[in-house]
């Protein structure tokens, strides 16, 4: 049997876990299975670029593909370094500034310069 936690909601330990999440049948609240450290932070995951290489604040990368903007025409060319990102929790965890503005992407279109 696993030692699943109680669901944070309504305190109730009928939880089961699916995919990456932990779900409470009895409310139907779903949350992520990676517990919060001890210094508040969310998960301890490490964000890797697209070679695997870890990121941190402040480094220097460069985009493997073309990226269109979303609700805009402008597209972000393939080979673009972009200086001092900044790793933000999220689907999208860089938060960096180009030419063309700011931006949030995908670690998984980068790789580290």
């Amino acid at each position: 049997m696993q030692n699943l936690p109680a669901c944070p909601q309504c305190t109730l330990e009928n939880t089961y876990l699916d995919g990456d999440n932990l779900i409470c049948p009895d409310c139907a609240h779903e949350w992520p299975a990676t517990a919060p450290t001890d210094d508040g932070e969310e998960g301890s995951a490490v964000i890797k670029d697209a070679n695997g290489n870890p990121l941190a604040d402040g480094d220097s990368v460069i985009l493997i593909k073309d990226l269109k903007v979303k609700g805009s025409s402008t597209i972000l060319k393939k080979g673009t370094k972009v200086k001092s990102i900044r790793l933000v929790g999220g689907d999208h965890e860089v938060d960096c500034k180009m030419d063309a503005g700011s931006f949030m992407l995908k670690a998984c279109f980068l790789k580290k310069a």
